[in-house]
């Protein structure tokens, strides 16, 4: 218990900078780690906890694009109605070993998607609310995991990145408040929350203003990529812990290959880019002289 407790606050540390920086990412980085020691009913609770109180801080940041985002992320926000409350109950009958299995396999492949930077605009953006409400709840409340499918679908429909950041923040913070009310009707709070929330908490209270300051002083579109590189190996990490075989090193091992593919085209195109802005900005210079 206690190489778990340690391990939990650490990764809470990484995961909270990630958050305080980015927006999101505090479950997706922690539970990978986490889940390694803890089964998910056990440590949900206590991550739920900590997710509702960063939310909120994430919802008052943005409180200015609130009322213009809303029309656009309230048909997803009803679909996490009865999303969650199928997760929680699934969350608490089913098998923890299985849970632990069933979160890598879907995690993996949507933090390499969006890795890949893939869109897929929907036109519908009401119609398709809903359903993806839905699954996402069932997600969140069965993993407190919902950043990966929730950026994915937010990217898609080509938010400003202010809006993006304000519909990220209604989506999480109503899965996490209607999470803490399924998981306290299901009767899942219990001593070992109040233990594990005790690690977890200064973690979040120091990484959250670090990832704030740390956004300010690098390129944040690297440092986006790279914490999904790191996500991603995280995953196959636990993934191998779980899986017997071949499957505990072809799975793993073809995820890390697939990102380290991914990660070297996102750098030589930003390698491109910095070569372009000299050469447009010299023939800008060159188009703006006087003719003589």
């Amino acid at each position: 218990m206690v190489d778990g407790t340690f391990a939990l606050a650490a990764m809470g540390l990484v995961a909270a900078t990630v958050t305080g920086a980015l927006g999101y990412g505090f479950s997706s980085l922690t539970v990978p780690v986490a889940l390694l020691y803890f089964a998910a009913r056990v440590l949900n609770p206590a991550l739920v906890i900590v997710e509702v109180a960063v939310n909120l801080y994430a919802l008052f940041l943005n409180r200015a694009s609130l009322r213009r985002v809303w029309p656009r992320v309230s048909a997803l926000v009803l679909g996490l109605l009865p999303g969650v409350g199928i997760g929680a109950v699934l969350l608490a009958r089913i098998n923890p070993a299985s849970m632990k299995l069933g979160t890598f396999l879907v995690l993996l492949p949507l933090i390499l998607v969006q890795a890949a930077g893939l869109r897929w605009p929907i036109r519908r953006e009401q119609a398709a609310g809903l359903p993806v409400g839905v699954g996402i709840g069932v997600f969140y409340a069965t993993t407190t995991i919902s950043g990966p499918p929730l950026a994915l679908f937010l990217n898609n429909q080509g938010l400003a990145k202010g809006d993006f950041k304000a519909a990220l923040a209604i989506a999480r913070t109503a899965e996490s408040l209607l999470t803490v009310v399924a998981y306290a009707y299901l009767g899942l709070f219990s001593a070992t929350t109040a233990s594990l929330l005790g690690w977890v908490a200064p973690s979040v209270l120091v990484g959250m203003p670090l990832g704030h300051w740390l956004i300010r002083r690098i390129d944040p579109e690297t440092f986006r990529r790279v914490c999904m590189s790191f996500d991603a190996w995280v995953v196959a990490f636990a993934l191998s812990r779980l899986l017997d075989g071949p499957l505990a090193l072809i799975l793993p091992g073809t995820a890390v290959a697939v990102d380290l593919l991914l990660l070297r085209s996102f750098f030589a195109a930003r390698h491109k880019d910095r070569h372009r802005e000299p050469e447009a900005e010299a023939e800008l210079a060159a188009d703006a002289q006087p003719l003589k």
